[in-house]
């Protein structure tokens, strides 16, 4: 179920970790260091973290009677890492500034990478190239969490796999809505199922085949008033969504 609810509610979550770009980029620059390991590149845990965060990048003030107060941490600038990280390189940057390029620029400085190539690409393809790698995911919009959801899914093969998507178009633009499109098209030719709840003529009408549900919405729906492919629907009097197709 690719739904567009938010990713987990912890700040050390974030698009490099979630999407396994960050287990990559840590292996690649333990091995140009002699003095740290792949470990002590994790902000979570490693050596290289800031010691004042605790490589959360903020710090909660602690107010009597009102709500905690999230705050960059000034020790690291919400960095996540203490400075030692600036010593180890890779074409000019450390993974420090890695965090906070776009995929889209990590792509350009990773391209020899293999490994990390290939996932930057797909959430590009996903359309979500503009996000930094360091982002934490409780901040993503429902959008944008879905489909780092599907990162995962991409490049499966999906034999006996059902997708179900509940209006996955909702607040996209159109260019974003043809991407989606795109998306549903990588995942049939992995053979998987595809499901889609949704009201968007762009998606219907790129639909294998399609259940027309009415006659209204709310309590006055709830029946299945047509089914069949694009041109079926368009030539049954009795689907309201016909003539707009």
């Amino acid at each position: 179920m690719i739904d567009a609810s938010p990713i987990g509610n912890n700040v050390r979550s974030t698009v490099a970790t979630y999407s396994g770009v960050f287990d990559h980029l840590r292996r690649l620059y333990g091995r140009l260091s002699d003095q740290y390991s792949a470990g002590d590149f994790s902000y979570n845990t490693g050596k290289l973290r800031c010691p004042v965060c605790e490589g959360t990048g903020t710090i909660s003030m602690d107010i009597q009677f009102l709500p905690d107060i999230e705050m960059t941490c000034e020790h690291c600038d919400g960095t996540r890492y203490s400075n030692d990280v600036d010593s180890i390189m890779y074409h000019g940057y450390s993974i420090k500034d890695v965090m906070s390029l776009t995929i889209l620029e990590a792509l350009d400085v990773f391209k020899d990478i293999k490994k990390i190539k290939e996932k930057l690409q797909v959430l590009v393809d996903l359309g979500i190239g503009y996000l930094t790698l360091g982002e934490a995911t409780p901040a993503l919009s429902g959008g944008e969490a879905q489909r780092l959801k599907l990162a995962s899914e991409i490049g499966k093969v999906q034999d006996g796999s059902i997708f179900i998507f509940d209006e996955p178009s909702i607040g996209l633009h159109p260019l974003d809505v043809e991407t989606l499109i795109h998306v549903f098209d990588t995942l049939i030719n992995q053979k998987a199922t595809i499901i889609v709840i949704e009201h968007d003529l762009d998606v219907i009408r790129n639909s294998d085949y399609i259940i027309d549900m009415g006659p209204d919405g709310g309590h006055l729906g709830g029946e299945i008033i047509a089914t069949g492919t694009v041109e079926e629907i368009k030539q049954n009097k009795n689907s309201k969504i016909g003539k707009y197709l």
